[in-house]
């Protein structure tokens, strides 16, 4: 491998030694951000098939109640209908908190069904109690679907960001600091060999001294 997919750093021992511990924090590191990674994708997934159930009861409950409120409009005329809607209460009670889940922050939502009060108006038809009804529901649900698409909105953005870091790790970082390490310890055991070779010319020419010197 050419210079450029190595790390910058002196061939000596010490360094050698800190770069093998360095790659093995960076091994661990790239095993727990895997694991992560799978649990967040399988969470994806399981989110992905909740999302996709509550958004059809959404739709099926939106549907149901704005054919109530076309036969409510139908009976009671736009009028009446709108004077009536003025007078009602609050028929739902939200709220919103915090939540997490692996490390992914997001908003949960609850709904609570409030009683739904007589309305005092004459002229108010059945299909209008229908309407308050089914609009109630299909408030309920698109809390909750509010609250599944942001949760599966936000674990597909950690899962993405999860496997970029599992990429880099696998395929650019922790390859560089094996080929440095790789070519620190070839140039140690080059630099062993040419120590080595320096010694035996030594003996050799200290041999051949003593050889000459002897009558």
């Amino acid at each position: 491998m050419n210079g450029q997919q190595r790390i910058k750093a002196p061939p000596t021992k010490n360094t050698l030694l800190n770069l093998r511990k360095q790659v093995k924090f960076l091994e661990d590191g790239h095993a727990l951000l895997e694991r992560k990674r799978e649990l967040l994708t399988r969470l994806v997934y399981e989110r992905v098939g909740e999302y996709r159930k509550l958004r059809q009861e959404t739709h099926q409950a939106i549907r149901s109640a704005y054919r109530w409120l076309g036969v409510a409009h139908l009976r009671m005329g736009s009028r009446s209908l709108q004077q009536a809607g003025l007078g009602i209460s609050p028929s739902l009670r939200v709220n919103i908190i915090p939540r997490r889940s692996m490390g992914v922050e997001y908003p949960a939502v609850s709904a609570e069904r409030l009683p739904l009060e007589p309305v005092g108006l004459l002229g108010t038809d059945t299909s209008f109690d229908e309407t308050r009804k089914g609009l109630t529901e299909a408030a309920l649900l698109l809390t909750r679907l509010g609250e599944a698409e942001m949760a599966l909105s936000r674990l597909m953005a950690e899962q993405r960001k999860a496997q970029k870091r599992v990429n880099a790790l696998k395929y650019n970082i922790i390859p560089r600091y094996r080929s440095t390490i790789h070519y620190i310890e070839s140039a140690l055991e080059e630099e062993e060999r040419n120590v080595l070779f320096q010694i035996k010319l030594l003996r050799e020419k200290e041999a051949r001294k003593a050889t000459e010197k002897q009558p």
